[in-house]
């Protein structure tokens, strides 16, 4: 599978989170959940200072590897979280090194392939924070990119 490498200086996130877990495909209904909560809550309407419109998912606070229990944060990368809503999470991400792949194809089903073939791999991961990128048209678009970077 094909990636790039890049490091990203620490920043803050802000939105909706989930505590789940990977076994028994119950993350798929914790963050199918999320999603529709994300859409019906109009949590974009409630983060003021994004640093840009992409939507991030991030996959974060690892009991241990990716069958164990994480948090899932539905948000925005932002600039402060002064000013963020009560009931939002917010989350700093600590500078780390990634590893970026890019899914194409029709969502979600292209971006679970990106992490199905992650899982498989030997990669060696940090479990630091790891997370989707999804740009602003990823869902009006008929071929949207979407960028998974995993944290190493």
């Amino acid at each position: 599978m094909h990636f790039e490498k890049k490091s990203l200086d620490e920043f803050w996130v802000a939105g909706i989170s989930v505590r789940t877990t990977n076994q028994n495909g119950q993350s798929q209904k914790d963050i199918s959940g999320l999603w529709a909560r994300f859409i019906t809550e109009n949590i974009a309407g409630k983060i003021d200072n994004k640093c840009d419109e992409s939507i991030y998912c991030f996959y974060t606070d690892y009991e241990s590897d990716f069958m164990g229990r994480y948090t899932t944060i539905l948000g925005y990368k932002v600039n402060t979280v002064e000013h963020i809503p009560e009931g939002l999470s917010t989350k700093v991400i600590s500078a780390s090194k990634y590893r970026i792949y890019k899914s194409t194809g029709e969502l979600p089903y292209c971006v679970l392939q990106t992490w199905m073939e992650i899982w498989e791999s030997d990669t060696k991961r940090k479990y630091l924070a790891d997370f989707d990128v999804y740009p602003p048209d990823a869902f009006s678009s008929e071929n949207p990119v979407v960028e998974t970077y995993l944290s190493i």
